[in-house]
C-alpha cells in the first residue's frame, strides 16, 4: 500500500512523543493547512515521562500522563505503527501497521524523533526478568507488582516466601532509576499504616549503579545528599557495583552479594532507537564511533540531519535519537537528552520547517539550560536551578514542589494538566490507593480458568 500526499508539502513525523508532538502542534499553529502533517507512532499517544516516577508511585492516574495524539493533534493524520525502513534517498518511509500491512508513505520534510529504547546488557536472567521503567504500561506494573507482594507478603507464614516478595531491585542511579526507587519506597511507607503484619524492617530496597555516585546531572554536594537521604530512609545503595546474574530471581552483584528478589528494575540507561543503526532498515547515517553518541543520527545547529557530504536538506532531527549541538554549554558539548531539551528542538525544527517552505533562513537551535529536578517521594526533592547566571542549590520542600510545577506546565494539554493537579488533591485527603492489580496483565486468566474448569482429564 503507497500513501502520498499532492499539491502542498508533506510532513512526515516518526515519533509521537515530545519531538514529534511539539513540532506536529506548532507546525499546525504556523501553517495551518498549508502543510500535510503525519506523526506515525506504535503508541497512539504520547507519554509524558518524567511523571513515570509518580505514576509507578501511585501518586497519578497512568491516563492522565498520557497525551492522545488524535485529539492533541486535530487536523493531522496519526498512523499507529512501527517505522521498519527509512529510505532518505526516495523521501519514503515504510511502516508496519499489522504483522502483514505495510505502507509506504512519501514525505517532503521529515522529522526523526524516535526516541531510545533500554540498553540492555548480556547479563544471565536480564531479559527475562527484568522490567523497564520508560513506558506507562512499565511504570503500573511496578506498581501493581510491588502492592501485590505486600499483600502476598502479609498473608504468607513462610519466611523466605516473605523475603523474596519484598526485596525490590533497582538496576541505574540516574535520574530514571533514582527517582523511581525513592517514590516506590515511600509508597511502600505509606502502605505499610495498612499491614499490621508487616514493619519496615522486613522491606528490602536496593539501589545498584556502575558509578561512584548517584544522579550524574547534579552537583558533587548534592549527590552525597541525595545518597545521604536515601541511606536515611533504609534503601540500600551498592555504588561501582556490577550485576552479574539475575538468573531465576536470584541476584549475584560483583560485590559478592547473592539474593532472591521480588521485583526486578532496568534503568541502566538507554540507547538509540536500533531502526536507525540497522543497515537494511534506515539509510540515514547514524554516529558510528563508541560513546555516548554512538547509534545516533548527527544534528546539525539547525536541526538538520548531517550527511556524508553535507546536511540533508529536507531530514530534521530532535530528542534521545539525535546529537544536538549544545551551542550555550560550549564547543564539543552535546545537549542531554530530557524533555526540556526535547520540547524546544520540536519548537525549533516546526520554525526551521516552516521558514523551508515560506523560503526564509533557517535558525539554529540555543537553548541555556533551566536547570534540574528531581522528586524523592512525597515532599521531598532535589535540584539546581539557573537563574540570572546563578546556580540555585534548592533542595527538600521547595525542590519538590517547584519540579511539580514545572512538569504540570510542560505536561501537554489543559485537560491533562487539570487531571493530575485534581489527583494530587485527592491524595492529599483520601491518602494513595493501595490496590494492586497484576492480574491486568493476563486480564484472560479468570475466564479462562472458568472455561477450562468443568472439562474432563
Amino acid at each position: 500500500m503507497n500513501t502520498t500526499f499532492g499539491g502542498k508539502p508533506h510532513v512526515l513525523i516518526l515519533g509521537g512523543g515530545s519531538v514529534g508532538l511539539t513540532t506536529a502542534s506548532d507546525l499546525r499553529k504556523t501553517l495551518g493547512t498549508e502543510v500535510a502533517i503525519t506523526v506515525v507512532d506504535p503508541r497512539p499517544y504520547m507519554t509524558y515521562a518524567p511523571f513515570l516516577p509518580e505514576v509507578g508511585a501511585g501518586s497519578i492516574d497512568p491516563r492522565n500522563v498520557l497525551a492522545p495524539l488524535r485529539k492533541v493533534l486535530a487536523g493531522a493524520k496519526v498512523v499507529t505503527g512501527a517505522v521498519s525502513q527509512i529510505r532518505s534517498a526516495e523521501n519514503t518511509v515504510v511502516v508496519t501497521i499489522e504483522e502483514d500491512v505495510q505502507l509506504e508513505i512519501s514525505y517532503d520534510y521529515l522529522v526523526v524523533g524516535l526516541g531510545s529504547v533500554p540498553r540492555l546488557l548480556p547479563i544471565p536472567g536480564l531479559a527475562e526478568n527484568a522490567i523497564g521503567f520508560k513506558q506507562v504500561e512499565e511504570a503500573i506494573t511496578v506498581r501493581d507488582r510491588i502492592l501485590a507482594n505486600l499483600a502476598e507478603a502479609a498473608s504468607t507464614k513462610d519466611p523466605k516466601i516473605r523475603k523474596r516478595l519484598l526485596t525490590f531491585t533497582f538496576i541505574g542511579g540516574g535520574f530514571a532509576g533514582g527517582e523511581a526507587i525513592a517514590e516506590t519506597e515511600d509508597m511502600v511507607r505509606d502502605a505499610l499504616r495498612y499491614y499490621p503484619d508487616l514493619h519496615a524492617s522486613d522491606i528490602r530496597f536496593v539501589l545498584i549503579d556502575a558509578a561512584p555516585f548517584v544522579f550524574p546531572e547534579l552537583t558533587e554536594d548534592q549527590r552525597a545528599y541525595v545518597l545521604n537521604q536515601l541511606r536515611e530512609r533504609g534503601i540500600e545503595v551498592k555504588l561501582e557495583t556490577f550485576l552479574n546474574s539475575a538468573e531465576d530471581g536470584l541476584i549475584k552483584t560483583s560485590d559478592g552479594d547473592e539474593f532472591e528478589t521480588g521485583l526486578l528494575v532496568w534503568n541502566a540507561g538507554v540507547k538509540p532507537n536500533p531502526v536507525l543503526s540497522d543497515d537494511e532498515s534506515s539509510d540515514l547515517p547514524v554516529i558510528t564511533e563508541r560513546g555516548p553518541m554512538m547509534g545516533k543520527l548527527e544534528a546539525l545547529a539547525d536541526l538538520r540531519v548531517n550527511g556524508a557530504d553535507g546536511p540533508l536538506e529536507n531530514v530534521f532531527v530532535g530528542g534521545d535519537c539525535a546529537a544536538v549541538p549544545d551551542l550555550a554549554s560550549g564547543e564539543g558539548k552535546f545537549c542531554p537528552p530530557n524533555a526540556q531539551h526535547a520540547v524546544r528542538q520540536g519548537k525549533r525544527v516546526a520554525d526551521n520547517i516552516a521558514r523551508s517552505v515560506q523560503g526564509r533562513p533557517l535558525v539554529d537551535y540555543y537553548h541555556k539550560n533551566l536547570g534540574v529536578m528531581a522528586t524523592l517521594g512525597m515532599y521531598k526533592g532535589v535540584g539546581r536551578l539557573n537563574v540570572a547566571d546563578k546556580e540555585l542549590d534548592i533542595r527538600g520542600l521547595p525542590a519538590w514542589a517547584m519540579a511539580r510545577a514545572y512538569h504540570v506546565y510542560a505536561m501537554p494539554t489543559l485537560g491533562r494538566k487539570a487531571a493530575v493537579i485534581a489527583g494530587w488533591a485527592s491524595n492529599l485527603i483520601s491518602r494513595r490507593d493501595i490496590v494492586g492489580i497484576p492480574q491486568s496483565s493476563t486480564p484472560r486468566a479468570a475466564f479462562e480458568y472458568a472455561a477450562n474448569s468443568g472439562k474432563k482429564k
